[in-house]
C-alpha cells in the first residue's frame, strides 16, 4: 500500500513540476510543446502551430 501511495503522490508532484514549468512559459520537455508552452522558446510549436507555413 505504502508503495502505490509513494508511486502516485511522486507521479501527482511531477504533474504539478510540469504543468508549472509549462505554465511559466519554458517547456521541461525540449521534444514535445504543449499548447502553454509557446512561449516563443519552443521552435516545435512554431512549426506545429504555423502563424505562416
Amino acid at each position: 500500500m505504502q508503495t502505490i501511495f509513494a508511486a502516485v503522490l511522486l507521479t501527482g508532484l511531477a504533474m504539478l513540476a510540469l504543468a508549472a514549468g509549462l505554465f511559466a512559459g519554458r517547456a521541461p520537455l525540449k521534444g514535445s510543446c504543449g499548447g502553454a508552452a509557446c512561449g516563443g522558446k519552443c521552435h516545435a510549436c512554431e512549426r506545429s502551430e504555423g502563424s505562416g507555413t
